[in-house]
């Protein structure tokens, strides 16, 4: 989220209107503050239905009057009238090389598949888990000795670098996949 917010200045095509977390003490809500961007916190426990939720979650995007939506870190499996609602202006940064790995715990299962390259994926939100059209990737060579702990420290500086590169082409209307061969 830093990144993308960092990255949004000159002539970046999109500007941030809000950091929003379904928990109040998330550490991006903080970090957003500091950086002069709105944020916001709607707890998914204070509603017993999942499109409740996702109802007040558009209700506060749309009084932000937010075009695009960024998720970052954010675990929740959203209904699909939420999903329709936002489509094609909602994207999502996966640790994998999409379609591989989709769900948790992808760079364990990478090495645990016997995999020799792993990255991350930012693509378009759908109703499907992370199965939305892949707008760009990144990808690195699964070194001999790497644990899951080591591969997402590596892979995190090339998110870091993939997600706001993409939202840049996204917010201009580039729907042109962006690649990233870090393997050399």
């Amino acid at each position: 989220m830093v990144s993308l917010v960092k990255s949004m200045t000159g002539d970046h095509p999109a500007r941030p209107v809000l950091v929003l977390s379904n928990k109040a003490d998330a550490g991006g809500l903080q970090k957003a503050a500091d950086l002069g961007v709105p944020t916001d916190a709607i707890s998914h426990k204070d509603f017993a239905e999942r499109g409740d939720f996702d109802a007040a979650l558009t209700a506060r995007l749309a009084a932000a009057q937010a075009d695009i939506v960024c998720l970052a870190g954010f675990m929740r499996i959203f209904t699909p009238a939420f999903t329709e609602h936002w489509a094609g202006r909602m994207l999502n940064i996966h640790p994998s090389l999409l379609p591989k790995h989709k769900g948790l715990h992808t760079h364990a299962r990478a090495i645990e598949a016997g995999d020799t390259l792993h990255g991350c994926s930012v693509h378009s939100v759908t109703a499907e888990l992370d199965g939305g059209p892949v707008l760009g990737q990144a990808k690195i060579q699964i070194q001999p000795g790497d644990t899951g702990e080591s591969l997402a420290a590596r892979v995190l500086p090339l998110e870091h670098q993939l997600y706001p590169a993409v939202l840049r082409r996204f917010a201009a209307g580039d729907l042109t996949p962006l690649m990233i061969d870090a393997t050399g």
